[in-house]
């Protein structure tokens, strides 16, 4: 009996032995969660005996339990390392449609050769869908799915709308329109310029001249004159060019007069924006400023298989006249060239954003997130991992930064949760425990060869 119970003392010594060196062992493994050996003594007896004489048969493993309090934060400057800072775990799965998923702490994920988030070992991470403005579309393991990141984004989309908004100054001096010339500083007050996307994604530079006219005859209201040019070459309004009245003191010079005559300037057909005393604007003539197409047959400012119809629609968006300098305080229009990717962040709520050069930013998905009733339930598969099992119940799926799941934090990952010190006086323990079973075990030894030597 003795031997038996000398024997258990030792296996669990060993057992002891064993966990606290796997666990010095992960000391630098990502998301690794500490093991703890659990004991429990050995006594049988029966209904007969005498419950007050009775020894105990040793010891036994009850449990080698892992333990899943927060491991320290080490930030990186990989944007696709993650680290969760509260509950929950990563989803991963082994198959790009599969449904055998595995759950981790370890955040350290990359891009594969087809631009899907993995771990080291090619398991995708899983995510949950999202629309357009980022908003979760399901939260619910079935319906993850892996994460893809584009190279580009979407296809070219040609501008069509340009918004301006700025500040022409009242005090500028008077210019003749009739003698505006792009090419000579001297014939404009100011100008500003944006890029435009031909039907190909080509950028273009449409340029907005400024001319203050000649004062009009006093009718309470302002005039000045905007010319247009893309890439330098010049772009007329479509239609007739606006009008605007002046004092019949001053020379026309090909100037539109009080008849309403369109103005022009070599060829150039302007459009008037106009201000009130208190210089707000009021309007434009035209009412709507549209370009000339521009390919052949009009501007014939694009590249040879573009779509030759596009126009620019430009609309001035509560512009002033102030005694002020001149200042653009928004300028915008709604192309789009191919976008490159350019950076990938994710929130502390695991919401993926891709930016692209274009200036767009489409939203991926949201990273899922998974929890159990009993941790220690899980069964380890290896690699940092864990699966469900009947002990740890089902997966909660949830969100990052909602209810009881952490936040996610980005360029950080989750170190091992071991105590170093801590383990090498664990160590020293089992292996004094170990050094007393096996003195144990010397001693009846002895004493069975005393047996045996009796005559």
């Amino acid at each position: 009996m003795s031997f038996n119970i000398a024997l258990s003392g030792i296996a669990a010594a060993q057992k002891d032995l064993n966990t606290t060196a796997n666990n010095i062992a992960n000391v630098n493994s990502i998301g690794f969660k500490e093991s703890r050996t659990e004991f429990a003594d050995v006594y049988a007896n029966s209904i007969f005996a005498n419950g007050k004489t009775a020894v105990g048969g040793g010891v036994t493993t009850s449990q080698v339990a892992q333990q899943f309090h927060q491991g320290s934060m080490q930030f990186t400057n990989n944007a696709l390392d993650m680290a969760i800072n509260g509950g929950g775990f990563f989803v991963t799965s082994s198959d790009i449609n599969g449904q055998d998923q595995s759950f981790t702490r370890a955040g350290a994920f990359k891009v594969d050769s087809n631009n899907y988030l993995v771990d080291s070992q090619g398991n995708y991470l899983q995510t949950f869908p999202v629309d357009k403005d980022g908003n979760s579309t399901s939260v619910s393991l079935t319906t993850t799915k892996p994460v893809a990141i584009p190279d580009t984004a979407g296809s070219p989309q040609k501008t069509g709308n340009i918004g301006i908004q700025m500040n022409l100054n009242a005090a500028d001096s008077t210019l003749d329109p009739a003698l505006f010339d792009p090419n000579d500083r001297d014939t404009y007050n100011n100008s500003t310029a944006v890029t435009m996307y031909d039907s190909l994604g080509e950028p273009h530079i449409m340029t907005t001249y400024f001319v203050r006219p000649p004062n009009a005859a006093y009718t309470g209201e302002s005039n000045w004159v905007a010319f247009y040019a893309v890439d330098g070459q010049q772009v007329d309004v479509d239609g007739a060019a606006g009008t605007f009245g002046i004092d019949t003191t001053v020379p026309a010079n090909g100037i539109a007069d009080s008849t309403g005559t369109a103005v022009t300037a070599g060829g150039w057909k302007g459009a008037v924006i106009k201000f009130n005393d208190i210089g707000a604007y009021t309007g434009s003539d035209p009412a709507t400023i549209k370009t000339e197409s521009l390919g052949v047959g009009g501007a014939n400012v694009l590249g040879p298989g573009t779509d030759g119809t596009q126009t620019l629609t430009i609309a001035f968006n509560n512009p002033t006249q102030y005694a002020s300098t001149f200042e653009v305080t928004e300028l915008n229009q709604d192309g789009t060239t191919v976008g490159r990717l350019t950076n990938v962040e994710v929130g502390a709520d695991g919401l993926i954003n891709a930016s692209y050069s274009n200036g767009t930013t489409v939203a991926l998905a949201r990273v899922a997130l998974a929890r159990f009733a009993n941790e220690q339930g899980l069964s380890q598969v290896g690699n940092t991992s864990w699966k469900a099992s009947q002990s740890s119940g089902q997966a909660l799926a949830g969100e990052a930064n909602s209810g009881t799941f952490g936040s996610i934090r980005s360029s950080a990952l989750e170190q091992s949760n071991v105590d170093l010190t801590t383990e090498l006086v664990d160590l020293i323990s089992a292996q004094r425990n170990f050094q007393a079973n096996s003195r144990t075990l010397e001693v009846n030894n002895t004493l069975q060869q005393t047996i045996l030597q009796i005559r």
